[in-house]
């Protein structure tokens, strides 16, 4: 499940991990009970959920977590000039929507 940082869980979450939102600009994995994962982490941890081939991505793990870090942030630094910017936000379909937390 989704939930902007903005939110109230999420602010929940920034607060419990002692998160300073101004040198974070990556995806934040909150797994309950357990850890809060970034970057190349989380995108990794992710992946091992999704059907096949995205869950092959989880042989990237052997990578150590700078070099793949390095890798991460050259892509989200790129990747509106590769993949252009959209104008405006997708309005979320309700099967979209059931997997945001707020």
């Amino acid at each position: 499940m989704f939930a902007p940082l903005q939110s109230d869980i999420g602010k929940r979450i920034i607060e419990r991990f002692n998160i300073d939102t101004k040198k974070t600009d990556s995806i934040l994995l909150y797994i309950p009970k357990s850890s809060l994962v970034s970057k190349s982490t989380a995108a990794l941890k992710i992946a091992m959920h999704l059907g096949f081939p995205q869950n092959l991505m989880r042989v990237f793990f052997i990578i150590p977590p700078f070099i793949r870090n390095w890798v991460y942030d050259y892509i989200a630094k790129n990747r509106y000039k590769w993949y252009g910017k959209k104008d405006a936000c997708m309005i979320p379909t309700p099967e979209l929507k059931s997997k945001f937390l707020e």
